[in-house]
């Protein structure tokens, strides 16, 4: 199906386009293009530019440059900008433009990612649905998702990611949602916010873009609902929200732990409803609760919307479980919990009690009792507090019941102090550094838990686990 036209981009973009082409998609990496792309030459660590002629030779139909790259043809397939990135943002809200689809924009400190894909599935059983790739919540990776959106989708589902304040209005004005959801409000991105009041308000600014008649999907509960609400309501939306607590519209009244999956029971509008999330976690039932409300406001049917949810699994190092697979013969090896890709204090304490939870095997290695085993890596972007907070995981509820804590980065040395010595595992500066050491670290019936933020690399340990075995099949947990 053609996305573009080189007609039409060269309207969209004000560009220039030097032959005729259709294209299918859009990309701005060649390493994943796929033939009939429209290749994005963005600027970033690497100049797109110096990856046009490798784009066209894999397939592109065509590139958007802001220059004719050197050994590329000028009659070669080129759409010319004065700028890339402002050019994809305008392909990006002319995509938005022609679009029928109801948009539902996702922010918040913790569970975006999760959240837009529960979304995902809730919404594709009920229509065609365009979502964004993986975490592509900023500057470029809003106009891309946008820019690829198909004009017969009939949902599509936006992640909106800020660091810094002033991130998110413009990208919720260019995705114009009609349902405006906030996850949660959490200690993150400190280094750039003074307070948790800071990131409430750059947050709910999610909602300068709401379509006129909008829903925002707010947590009721916590310290900043009242500031959500109080935004959300100052820019004309209809208000409705989630949580636990009494005055929530939809309320979570249990959420109960199972090995692979949690059932929760709720209550809208005075009458009780349950569903099913393939993945313990309290975090996960709130994820799901808010899902259900964002599809209720898109006028979906509720039974459709909480059976799919049910088959809904976590994206991959956001909680997945695995089975390392150490002796293949009598079938021994150690439960794996993979949430390497991102952390912060809420995020953490919810890996910390599906590990918590989580049942290890007697018996079967060298050691005879088996063990709840922590990898924790530095909690990144958390400012002045950064301290405090990775000591306050010393205080966890349950943390008794990990056998061994093992410490990666030079912030997790405040934690690593506070260990009782039973439970202190090693702590090294950077997660390479444990590589060697992994085979001696866990024993079949272990179950382990790698957890970290992106930049502290603790995905390297993750591969290093996974190596250790074969794997004998995968299930999910917790995770953002």
């Amino acid at each position: 199906m053609t996305l573009w036209t080189a007609d039409e981009a060269a309207a969209a973009t004000h560009g220039t386009a030097t032959t005729q082409w259709t294209a299918t998609g859009v990309s701005i990496d060649t390493r994943t293009i796929q033939t009939g792309d429209l290749f994005v030459a963005l600027k970033d660590i690497r100049d797109g530019h110096d990856f046009v002629a490798s784009a066209l030779a894999k397939g592109a139909a065509a590139a958007l440059v802001s220059r004719i790259p050197e050994g590329v043809s000028p009659d070669a397939p080129l759409l010319i900008v004065d700028d890339v990135l402002a050019a994809l943002t305008r392909l990006g809200a002319a995509g938005r433009a022609r679009s029928r689809a109801r948009v539902v924009g996702v922010t918040g400190s913790v569970g975006k990612t999760s959240t837009k894909e529960m979304l995902r599935a809730i919404l594709s059983g009920q229509g065609k649905v365009h979502a964004a790739e993986a975490s592509y919540n900023n500057h470029w990776g809003v106009p891309l998702t946008l820019a690829r959106l198909p004009s017969d989708a009939d949902f599509a589902v936006i992640e909106i990611g800020m660091n810094h304040p002033g991130e998110i209005a413009p990208l919720s004005r260019l995705t114009r949602p009609h349902v405006a959801l906030i996850t949660i409000i959490a200690p993150a991105h400190l280094e750039a916010f003074e307070n948790l009041e800071g990131i409430a308000r750059e947050k709910a600014s999610i909602c300068d873009g709401l379509e006129p008649g909008g829903t925002a999907v707010l947590p009721e509960g916590q310290d900043t609902s009242r500031i959500l609400i109080e935004i959300a309501k100052a820019q004309g939306a209809r208000v409705v929200t989630f949580g636990s607590g009494a005055k929530a519209d939809y309320r979570l009244t249990s959420a109960t732990l199972h090995d692979t999956a949690t059932i929760v029971r709720a209550e809208h509008a005075g009458q009780s409803f349950l569903f099913k999330v393939l993945s313990p976690g309290r975090h996960f039932a709130a994820n799901g609760l808010a899902a259900l409300a964002v599809a209720a406001a898109l006028g979906l049917d509720p039974a459709i919307a909480a059976t799919d949810l049910g088959r809904w699994t976590p994206p991959q190092g956001r909680g997945m479980k695995e089975r390392i697979v150490l002796d293949a013969i009598e079938g021994q090896g150690f439960d794996l919990f993979d949430d390497a890709f991102n952390a912060n204090p809420t995020s953490m304490a919810a890996a910390l009690d599906v590990l918590i939870a989580a049942l290890p095997q007697d018996g079967p290695g060298r050691i005879a009792t088996g063990r709840r085993i922590a990898i924790l890596g530095d909690m990144l972007e958390l400012g002045p507090t950064e301290d405090a907070l990775h000591r306050a995981i010393a205080s966890h509820p349950g943390l008794e019941k990990i056998a061994t804590i093992h410490c990666i980065g030079p912030r997790m040395q405040a934690l690593h102090a506070l260990l009782p010595r039973a439970q202190r595992g090693e702590w090294v500066a950077e997660a390479k550094e444990l590589l060697p050491r992994l085979r001696a670290l866990v024993d079949a019936g272990d179950v382990v838990l790698v957890k970290g933020s992106k930049g502290i690399k603790v995905s390297l340990l993750v591969d290093g686990l996974k190596k250790l075995g074969q794997s004998g099949g995968s299930q999910v947990f917790g995770g953002e």
